[in-house]
């Protein structure tokens, strides 16, 4: 029975870390003067990385949040071939001919700008805490015992993976920047982490700057 109850507790945990979003956060973001997206109802989606299987994920999890939001999308995968990257100045009519004859109207972008690795420095020390004098400070061997080890553990370094993203809406007919958010994300266990928190904080991040309405995308 002990050996079922753990077995089903480590499933548990499994499932709980599998599900849950790894926290994005906007860094910095600019809407143009006046700006919504209002009228927007058409919305092509394009994530610009050479990672074929990470664009494939990005452009489905975007489609599916605005799809919630009762916009038609229509995902760059769906137009152009996956290993489609060669861009000339001959081939702009072509492109912007293609994204428009979907019926867009809103070209929603995201690209990774850049990857870096944080070091941190956690040392090993302990803290005080008033609030335990009925815990570990009730008896000296139970203060002793659970603060020296920490007090005089040694330190270590600790390394975060930090990804800078850049997401931009875009008129389809005029070309202009509507808005536009730059975001980093920590340590995402795998792309179906990063979808949760990303989205999130990009539609909180929008609903923020007046882009679109609490209740629903619609609302230039």
């Amino acid at each position: 029975m002990k050996t079922i109850n753990k077995l089903m507790t480590t499933v548990l945990i499994i499932i709980f870390i599998s599900s849950c979003a790894t926290p994005t956060y906007i860094t910095s973001s600019w809407r143009k003067p006046n700006a919504t997206a209002n009228g927007y109802k058409n919305i092509f989606v394009a994530a610009i990385s050479n990672d074929i299987p990470a664009k494939q994920k990005v452009e489905e999890g975007l489609q599916t949040m605005l799809k919630q939001k009762g916009l038609t999308v229509m995902k760059s995968m769906d137009v152009f071939p996956p290993t489609f990257s060669t861009l000339t100045g001959q081939q702009k009519d072509l492109i912007l001919g293609k994204i428009q004859s979907t019926g867009a109207d809103g070209i929603l972008t995201i690209a990774l700008l850049r990857t870096e690795t944080e070091n941190h420095y956690i040392p090993g020390g302990g803290f005080w805490n008033p609030g335990l004098r009925f815990g570990y400070y009730n008896r000296f061997w139970d203060y002793y015992s659970n603060f020296y080890p920490s007090v005089y553990g040694p330190g270590y370094y600790d390394q975060d993976k930090v990804y800078y993203l850049e997401t931009n809406f875009y008129d389809a007919k005029t070309e202009q920047l509507i808005w536009a958010a730059q975001s980093k994300t920590y340590n995402p266990s795998g792309i179906d982490s990063f979808l949760k928190g990303y989205i999130k904080a990009i539609y909180d991040q929008m609903v923020k700057d007046g882009l679109i309405s609490g209740n629903n995308t619609t609302s230039r």
